[in-house]
């Protein structure tokens, strides 16, 4: 039997009182049958989903992926799992005993292959982010025996993430071929990291030390994925005309993404290493005001046209003024950058932006910044290298 007994692990769920949300994408669903089937399981699984197709997976993460089977994404999921297992958990629900388990995998089919067999699976709980991955041997099973391994895979590391007795786990390693590994990596989320995540707090300082912003701040909001020399050159430049130290700001909440796992926290973080990073849970600008009083905020041309653009207040014109009526109160200054937008570089003195916007804007002109780069590129030619790197 290469699979955990499910009853056993169906009441050794039970027992420590966890709630169970799972995501199978491309492969690894027969772990959903296994725990849905079992008797007890419907107190303990709140929901099950396979999206099969690309476009099932981008709305349940907001936008289409660099890479449709990757621990990235795997963890993604497994967010998203978290936060519908905590919604669907009724009136006892709790961050704290929700759990998140994803699979995604790029398995055998009738077609001829190009890149790796490939399994990725995460967790995630309040306390922590797991997340394995393995490249199958090319093949070497039929698509039963693939999908076997990538439901033993999800289910395993459910057990280890959540601390089960020992028999509750798959017997995965006389399943693996030689020269199959698992890439293990996993991260025991910080309290202040936690609560965040929890909505127990706004907004944490990524090292733990600090505890609350200072009033007039320098801040450079984004998702630095990666942080780029383009984004070094704009906070330097920033430094210059506030004649202030920069403080970076990532939100671990997103308006149309899920929230981002501790492994995908700690790893942005490590980008800052001895500056001031803020993670916050301020995905909308107007949140970021009051967590940053009377802050001179840092941003691109594409993240300052947004900020007097209805479709991001619900199409709501009038909403759209009240919100630059506020900013221009609030704020202390825009320090703006230009972009490339097909093809050219736009200046940002350039943009078309209410007067009552621009009052409070510096743009910075061509001359002072231009860098043709970007983290939607960097991440394209990783993945190829990646890729590439499981191809040798």
């Amino acid at each position: 039997m290469h699979l955990p007994d499910p009853v056993r692990l169906i009441a050794a769920l039970a027992a420590a009182d966890r709630r169970l949300a799972v995501v199978s994408a491309g492969g690894g669903a027969i772990a959903i049958t296994y725990l849905v089937t079992t008797p007890g399981s419907t107190a303990v699984v709140l929901d099950a989903q396979v999206p099969s197709a690309r476009a099932a997976v981008d709305e349940l993460l907001g936008g289409p992926q660099d890479s449709y089977c990757s621990p990235k994404v795997a963890r993604r999921l497994a967010a998203v799992a978290w936060e519908r297992a905590i919604r669907l958990d009724g009136a006892a629900a709790t961050p704290d005993r929700a759990v998140g388990l994803a699979v995604t995998a790029s398995l055998k089919t009738s077609r001829p292959k190009r890149g790796a067999h490939r399994i990725c699976a995460a967790v995630q709980t309040l306390d922590g982010t797991f997340s394995e991955e393995l490249v199958l041997a090319k093949d070497a099973r039929s698509r039963a025996d693939e999908e076997l391994v990538a439901a033993a895979l999800a289910l395993d590391l459910l057990t280890k993430a959540v601390g089960l007795p020992a028999e509750c786990h798959s017997d995965l390693a006389t399943l693996l071929r030689g020269g199959e590994r698992i890439a293990h990596d996993e991260i025991a989320t910080p309290a202040p990291w936690r609560d965040l995540l929890a909505g127990r707090r706004s907004v944490a300082a990524a090292d733990g030390e600090a505890t609350t912003p200072a009033a007039g701040s320098l801040v450079f909001p984004g998702s630095f994925d990666p942080l780029h020399e383009g984004h070094r050159l704009m906070a330097r430049i920033a430094e210059e005309i506030a004649e202030r130290p920069v403080s970076w700001e990532i939100s671990v909440t997103n308006v149309d993404k899920p929230l981002l796992d501790s492994i995908s926290i700690r790893d942005r973080a490590a980008q800052f290493a001895g500056q001031r990073l803020w993670l916050t849970r301020a995905a909308r600008f107007m949140e970021k005001l009051s967590i940053f009083p009377e802050g001179t905020f840092v941003m691109g041309a594409d993240t300052y046209v947004r900020l007097a653009d209805p479709r991001y207040y619900g199409g709501s014109a009038a909403e759209a003024e009240e919100a630059i009526e506020a900013i221009a109160e609030r704020a202390r200054g825009l320090i703006v950058f230009g972009r490339t937008r097909n093809g050219s570089f736009e200046d940002a003195s350039q943009i078309d932006a209410p007067q009552r916007l621009r009052d409070v804007s510096y743009f910075v002109s061509q001359r002072e910044f231009r860098l043709d780069i970007s983290s939607t590129e960097l991440r394209r030619q990783e993945n190829e290298r990646r890729e590439a790197a499981c191809e040798a």
